[in-house]
Parts: C-alpha cells; structure tokens; sequence
C-alpha cells in the first residue's frame, strides 16, 4: 500500500500533538520498579510504548517488543535486575540484527544472567532475573544512550546503586538528561559527578502522580510542514507543548527560526504544557551546519526541508543512523536521489547537499524500509513536489499514530494506492 500526498496552498490548523515516547517508556520502566498502582497520565498511544505497557502488565515467558529499540533495551535492564522468572526477549528481523553486546556485556559485569538465542551480541536474549549487586562499571558513551539510560534506570534497584563511567565522546546527552530528570521525579537520588561519570543512590522509586508531556520530535514534523509551505498567511498551532521542555528534540524550535518559522508560546511557565503557534518568516542563512550528535532523531527532518528550500547543509553527529530501524544515511541519499538532490556521506558518516542536483523522479515514491521517521520527513515535502507518494505509511504508528489523519485536517489530501 502507498499513499499519494498534495499538500494545501494555505495551512491553518490545531493538532493535537502524540505525548512523548521517550518520557512515556522511560516512565513506564520506573513506574514498574516501584510496583505502584497508577500508571503515568497521558501516556504515548504508539507501538513503541504500547509493546511496553503490555510486557509490563503480562509478563510472558516471551516478550515480542517488534520493532522497538527503546524497549529493547530498557526491558533487557529491567528483567535481568528483577525476580520475575526467566524470559526471552525478541523482536523483528531488523531488531535481530541491532547490536545489544555493549548493554549486556555491562549487565553481566553487574552479575546478570543472560544468554543469546541467537547470533552473539543480538537479539533475542533468554534472562532470568535476579538482584544485582550493582557498582562501578565502564561502557563507550559514543554508542547508544539507550544503553546508558537502560542502566541507570536499573541501577537505582541495584543493591550497591550504580556509579557509571563514561568512556569517550558521550552522544546524545540530553537522552541522558532526560532519563536522570524523570528518576528524579520517581525519587532516584542520581547525579553527575563529573564530566563523564553519574552515580545513582540504592534508593527505591516511590510511587508519583505523572503527567507526560507531548513530543518535540512530533512537532517538528509540523515545523517542516510550515517551512515548505512558506506562505505568511499559514499557521499552526500545537498543543500540549512545554517551555525549556527536558526534551533534546525541542531544538527544532531554534533551529527552524533559521529556516522560516517563528515560535511563539501561550503560556511560558516552565514545565506547564501550553498551544504553541507556528508562523512564517523568510529564511535568514544560505547554508546550515549542525551536529546532531545530542538530537540524532531531527536528522531526516532537517535534510528534506533544507534541500527543498535550496540550503546548503553540512550536518554531522550522525554515526549512530547506521544502526537505527535502518541505515538512515543510506536510506536518506536514496530517496532524496528519487527528489532530484544528490546527498553524500564521508568517512565520518557527515550528510552533505552543496546544491547539487540530479534528475528527479517524475512522479517519486519514497520507500520508508519499515523506519517511521522516512515517512514522516518525507510526507511534508509534498508541499514542493507534484505526485508525491509514500511507501508503506503505516509505519509512522510506531510514533505517531495518527499523522495521516492530523494532516487531512489540515488539508492535505491522501489518496490511498495498492
């Protein structure tokens, strides 16, 4: 199944925005280790969350979490460090083949028993779960936080706590942050404490009323909508956005006012979810370079919307794409290619568009190879191309379950294709 997509000449529109996976899986975890009895409010309706919610509540000797890499992770952590018997933990063919060695290579250094099923250092794992003494304990900070978050989230049911050493470049870090601010809020008592080290208490997760809030890396989707649209009439409201968000995605905000859109807030109290507005304003630079290395998951954002508006970019930090549900920079040069614009890669995984072109598809359909966020980047870029088809839409439940229907209200039309 395909969808074609043609975008409004003028966009006006209110969205309810998803609530943020990334709060809502972290969240859940925490939520579990206290054994409380009500769940956070608001929670991700998304595949990724929703494989969570339902492993946590069934518990099945097998825990098929498809395509969710968070979940992956986070499960791995949680089941080695608690009682709860003995389960495998897998998910789909693309999932087999993401690398978890770091993870439980740290996990058994902390006392946990894991064994592969399947080829070493992949999924899926057979655990039995026990308690961990817990302690220090060094992992690469240059590969996934996901790992990192995974364990010290566990580390605050370890017996001795946690203290984790990170070595080399440390990516993602506001992931990182993240993490640490919501076990805060669950009353872990964990801090940096130093450049590269965070040390997590034995102190047990107490039971909280939790509102999450909606996602930035939803909305920024909505900010390339407004961009490609270009038109100062147009407009955008979201809902249910915060100010000084903990969320490293909300820095689409800053760097779309580069690209033609201006942000303005309801309600600027911290930490209160408020409608945010979105306007048009021309673009202010011919050439954007960035690293993504704390906001990885912008990538495919940034590189549709700078090439359709003509700016040249150099984006850098990108190294774990090649790992995420595909190889993004591959897929990235690929369907960019099916849009007239050549896009290339050097040895340090860099995207680079110095204006160069080449001949497009007449009519390009963008494959999505089964990643939620191709669908997402490219849907908007109906806005500047004619016939615009997207590959296996449904891809985009994995975040962000209702964006077709979001965009129909706002006027695109969809027409749905075998």
């Amino acid at each position: 199944m395909k969808y074609k997509i043609a975008a409004p000449p003028i966009i006006d529109t209110i969205v309810n925005l998803p609530a943020s996976k990334s709060i809502s899986n972290r969240a859940l975890v925490i939520h579990a280790f206290t054994k409380g009895t009500v769940k956070p409010d608001n929670l991700s309706d998304c595949d990724d969350t929703e494989v969570i919610v339902n492993a946590l509540r069934d518990m099945p000797p097998i825990i098929d979490i498809k395509a969710a890499g968070t979940a992956m992770r986070f499960m791995t952590a949680f089941l080695a460090c608690t009682t709860s018997g003995e389960h495998i933990i897998t998910g789909t063919e693309r999932m087999r083949h993401r690398p978890i060695g770091i993870l439980v290579d740290a996990l058994r250094r902390l006392g946990a028993d894991i064994t592969y099923k399947g080829a070493e250092g992949y999924p899926p794992l057979l655990i039995n779960g026990r308690q961990l003494d817990g302690g220090h304990i060094e992992v690469p900070g240059n590969v996934s936080s996901q790992y990192i978050s995974a364990l010290l989230i566990a580390g605050a049911a370890m017996r001795n706590g946690l203290e984790l050493h990170l070595t080399g470049d440390i990516i993602s870090r506001p992931y990182i942050d993240l993490t640490l601010c919501t076990m805060r809020d669950f009353g872990a008592k964990v801090e940096w404490t130093g450049p590269d080290t965070i040390e997590v208490k034995a102190h047990p997760y107490q039971p909280t009323p939790y509102l999450i809030e909606n996602d930035w890396s939803s909305a920024s989707y909505w900010y390339e909508i407004l961009a490609l649209n270009g038109m100062e009439e147009s407009k955008v409201r979201l809902n249910g956005l915060t100010d000084g968000s903990r969320q490293g995605d909300s820095v689409a905000r800053y760097l779309f006012s580069l690209l033609g859109v201006k942000t303005t807030f309801d309600v600027k109290e911290k930490g209160v979810p408020t409608t945010v507005t979105l306007k048009c304003h021309p673009p202010k630079l011919p050439r954007l370079e960035f690293s993504f290395v704390n906001q990885p998951d912008l990538t495919q954002t940034y590189v549709v919307t700078c090439a359709l508006l003509g700016i040249h970019f150099h984006f850098k930090g990108l190294s774990t794409l090649r790992i995420k549900e595909t190889d993004r920079i591959e897929a990235l040069k690929i369907e960019m290619a099916k849009l007239g614009y050549v896009v290339e890669s050097n040895t340090n995984n860099d995207l680079i568009w110095d204006g160069k072109r080449c001949q497009a598809d007449i009519h390009p359909t963008i494959d999505t190879y089964d990643d939620h966020r191709m669908a997402l980047a490219f849907a908007p870029a109906a806005a500047k191309i004619s016939g615009l088809r997207i590959n296996s839409p449904t891809v985009v439940t994995k975040s962000y379950p209702h964006y077709w229907e979001d965009l129909q209200l706002a006027g695109f039309k969809i027409e749905e294709e075998p």
